[in-house]
């Protein structure tokens, strides 16, 4: 399993930022990120300045969003809709983006599942309940 760091997620965010500036070509996740990052110009300033982000403190206290986080979350709500992982995500996710209307917003809201089942699963120290997180956006979908 491929574990990078804190600081390899900021550089990797940080690098593409970079190339998506200058238009240089983009490996494949990186072409993924950038579409993700441009969806998030109010990331940009942080993005821009490699020192600043691998300083950066994202405590819950400063109420400031954490945008390698938030840029991480969409990368893997992407790849699981794209590998259909748990399996019915994908059909779950085009729910909910019609009922929605964007497939932004509804990457937010697969979001929110996807944070609660990670939450759970490092609170009970059980391993993440890929079919809870499953229903989660089912319920999101048909509500």
């Amino acid at each position: 399993m491929f574990a990078p760091s804190q600081n390899d997620v900021r550089r990797f965010f940080c690098e593409t930022q970079r190339k998506r500036r200058e238009r240089a070509p983009l490996t494949p996740m990186e072409s993924i990120a950038a579409d993700w990052i441009a969806e998030h110009p109010e990331y940009h300033a942080e993005l821009d300045d490699l020192d600043a982000a691998l300083a950066a403190v994202y405590d819950v206290e400063s109420g400031r969003t954490n945008p390698f986080l938030h840029l991480s979350m969409h990368l893997t709500i992407s790849e699981q809709i794209s590998i259909d992982q748990p399996r019915g995500i994908k059909q779950a996710f085009a729910l909910l983006a019609a009922r929605s209307g964007s497939a932004h917003e509804a990457q937010h809201e697969v979001m929110e599942c996807l944070g609660e089942m990670v939450w759970a699963s490092q609170r009970s120290g059980l391993p993440p309940d890929g079919e809870r997180y499953l229903e989660c956006v089912r319920r999101r979908a048909t509500r």
